[in-house]
């Protein structure tokens, strides 16, 4: 019997580990300090951008006070993203997202996640510049 329930521990928590963040990247994936903006999934990496499955379109890389931009991601089939807005001359996380369908949104840093565990063929996203500035904008 005790076999049988340790058995069935073990079990259920693969199951839990295997769908780690249906509902998106936890906010601490900003400020992680030994990997930053990347996910915590084990032992998978980032790929280089040459050898990507996936593309990133953004409609503009420049903004003004209020403006939008459309960023879109496609390819390969995927269930996650994390996505950040940063300006290319400092670093710094800027604007905000659009709440937009199957997305959460990090204002803290100026990120948006995907909000379900479900397969996607492509995302589009909707980032909202400052209100006051205008300037150059790079999504990571």
């Amino acid at each position: 019997m005790r076999s049988i329930a340790i058995g069935t521990i073990i079990i259920a928590s693969s199951a839990f580990f295997a769908y780690s963040f249906p509902d998106g990247a936890p906010v601490d994936t900003c400020v992680k300090p030994s990997k930053a903006n990347e996910p915590n999934h084990g032992q998978a990496k980032s790929q280089p951008v040459q050898t990507s499955p996936y593309s990133f379109t953004a409609s503009s890389s420049q903004y003004g006070p209020g403006s939008q931009i459309t960023v879109t991601i496609s390819g390969s089939s995927f269930k996650g993203f994390f996505l950040q807005a940063r300006d290319p001359d400092t670093d710094n996380w800027i604007g905000s997202w659009a709440q937009t369908e199957n997305t959460n949104t990090h204002p803290e840093c100026s990120a948006v996640t995907h909000a379900d565990p479900y397969v996607k063929q492509h995302a589009t996203l909707i980032w909202n510049a400052p209100p006051n500035a205008r300037g150059r904008v790079y999504f990571t």
